[in-house]
């Protein structure tokens, strides 16, 4: 699509591998020091640098990703147009976005380059750290994980993910994690809210026993996406 295709769109078309930062992940997130001290999983990964960032730290990361099974160069390769098209997104529909966290567009263009930067480092680095697989199916065993993070997917593509593939998924990151997941945004592509999607999911889970609930996080890029799913055992 080219910008003036993008202007008004509901679709930014393909599954967009993004880069989104470790501050971001943070704010998003509403992680705390003792949130990200122990064994993480981020689902799906893409190319953010949250797992190379909380390594650094002391944590034990790990990223999750179907698009792990390209080769790390081919990725790289791949990873220019990917951030292109998801800046010119974002500036085609700038006015669904609050900009305050990146200053502006240049800013928000800069923070998405360094992510994907440090993502493609620690990659070739730690290859060991980021597993190719596809939800609703997770190599990991039960409990094996402190936490799951869960960031534009769910909700984001619920053009194309059906409201079975969204319980699936949360119940496969519920299996792997001692603590909980965590969801965000609860909007789509184009910011709308998804009430009744969510309302959904927060029943099915709390038949399985889990307890799910809506949380205010101190982070909003798109528009009315000022809250997570947090999923808790």
């Amino acid at each position: 699509m080219s910008g003036e295709d993008l202007v008004g769109s509901r679709d930014i078309g393909d599954y967009l591998v993004s880069a989104r930062s470790f501050d971001e992940y943070r704010a998003m997130f509403a992680l705390s020091d003792e949130d990200v001290a122990g064994r993480v999983l981020d689902c799906p990964g893409g190319a953010s640098s949250f797992t190379a960032a909380a390594c650094a730290l002391g944590a034990r990361a790990v990223a999750v990703d179907p698009v792990y099974v390209t080769p790390a160069e081919r990725l790289e390769e791949r990873l220019s147009a990917e951030l292109a098209r998801g800046q010119a997104w974002a500036v085609a529909n700038a006015d669904r976005y609050l900009w305050d966290f990146f200053g502006d567009p240049a800013g928000h263009a800069r923070h998405r380059a360094d992510a994907a930067a440090l993502f493609a480092a620690d990659r070739r680095a730690h290859p060991e750290r980021y597993v190719a697989a596809t939800l609703p199916a997770l190599p990991f065993a039960d409990r094996s994980v402190d936490l799951v993070l869960s960031s534009h997917l769910l909700l984001t593509y619920a053009d194309r993910l059906d409201a079975g593939f969204h319980v699936a998924a949360l119940r496969e990151m519920a299996r792997v994690s001692r603590a909980g997941v965590r969801i965000y945004p609860l909007v789509d592509q184009a910011g709308r809210a998804m009430p009744e999607l969510v309302a959904h999911l927060v029943d099915r889970l709390g038949d399985d026993g889990l307890r799910a609930r809506v949380r205010p996080v101190a982070y909003e890029f798109q528009r009315g996406a000022g809250t997570m799913l947090e999923v808790l055992r």
